[in-house]
């Protein structure tokens, strides 16, 4: 049985539940990489990652390099003599960084690869309007998302399932999957395979005009947009309200399906709900976060908030 000493690379709480199970299980961690302190939110006070966070409860050594190729990092790395690094949710690896330890670098992603590589792969599986998706551990190699597969466990989309939703199942599942990772690695009875190259989906970073709703969409595509960037970033809209217009986040929502005659964007309330007009059927607002206000359910706007019989969300 080998001896491992384990660097673990991450920043978020994605990869911290990963870091946990790893510690649970009694493998050696010799060190944490994660990113550099920065300033965030409106005061702009200094936010350490979520990796960092736990990582100092537990008393293990800490790097956050800016420059993961600089002589400094490089030096501090080595020394730490880890034989295995294990990367969840962090940045793309120098070459001089993944093949560095004896054992090898492997990473953890959230999809059944070669689908969706790339920065957003729990965001794209919904939006896309997949059933199913998963959890893949893989060695890094030259290329993003690319090197040959170690292990893989598939996980099914619910219907009306949200991004926030699966991103904490996969995580939970991932994290079983990295510690019967490592322990193939310490029996050394790794069989790994080659990915295929054909007909893949992928899955780039998201930007800020990707998450705004079309509303000239299907009904079902404006769905899965919006529980796919449910909780974060989140899906947006303008909302014209009598001249006045307004930038408006939505996150819960429900399908209608039926024929109607209301223009496509059109806001249709009452009291207690919310529905806009869409090709074939309506789209339900259950939740929402007007520009500069908190976000709430329907219900709590509609006590405050008046929606003219013009209103229309663009």
């Amino acid at each position: 049985m080998r001896d491992l000493r384990i660097v673990f690379m991450g920043t978020p709480d994605f990869a911290v539940a990963i870091l946990e199970a790893l510690i649970v299980a009694k493998f050696t961690i010799v060190g944490v990489i994660t990113a550099a302190d920065k300033p965030a939110g409106r005061g702009r006070k200094v936010q350490e990652s979520a990796v960092k966070r736990y990582a100092l409860k537990q008393n293990l050594t800490i790097l956050q390099p800016t420059n993961l190729k600089s002589e400094e990092f490089i030096d501090k790395l080595q020394h730490l003599n880890a034989n295995l690094h294990i990367v969840v949710a962090f940045r793309m690896l120098p070459k001089v960084v993944w093949q560095l330890p004896k054992y090898g670098t492997f990473n953890l992603h959230a999809s059944l690869l070669p689908n969706y590589r790339g920065a957003a792969p729990i965001h794209w599986a919904i939006i896309n309007g997949e059933t199913k998706t998963g959890v893949t551990t893989f060695f890094i190699d030259e290329k993003i998302d690319t090197g040959n597969i170690i292990l893989q466990e598939e996980v099914a989309i619910d219907k009306d399932e949200t991004v926030g939703q699966l991103h904490d199942k996969l995580m939970h599942v991932g994290s079983r999957l990295v510690v019967e990772t490592v322990f193939q690695i310490q029996q050394n009875t790794v069989k790994t395979h080659k990915q295929l190259e054909v007909g893949s989906k992928l899955a780039p970073k998201i930007f800020t005009e990707t998450c705004k709703i079309n509303w000239d969409e299907p009904l079902t595509t404006i769905y899965n947009l919006i529980r796919g960037l449910n909780p974060y970033p989140t899906a947006w809209t303008m909302l014209v309200n009598n001249n006045e217009k307004i930038k408006v986040k939505i996150y819960d929502v429900a399908k209608e399906v039926t024929t109607h005659h209301y223009k496509v964007g059109t806001v249709v309330s009452s009291k207690s709900e919310i529905k806009v007009a869409v090709k074939k059927g309506f789209l339900i607002i259950k939740s929402l976060q007007l520009a500069g206000k908190r976000k709430m359910d329907t219900k709590s706007l509609l006590n405050g908030f008046t929606f003219y019989k013009n209103a229309t969300l663009q």
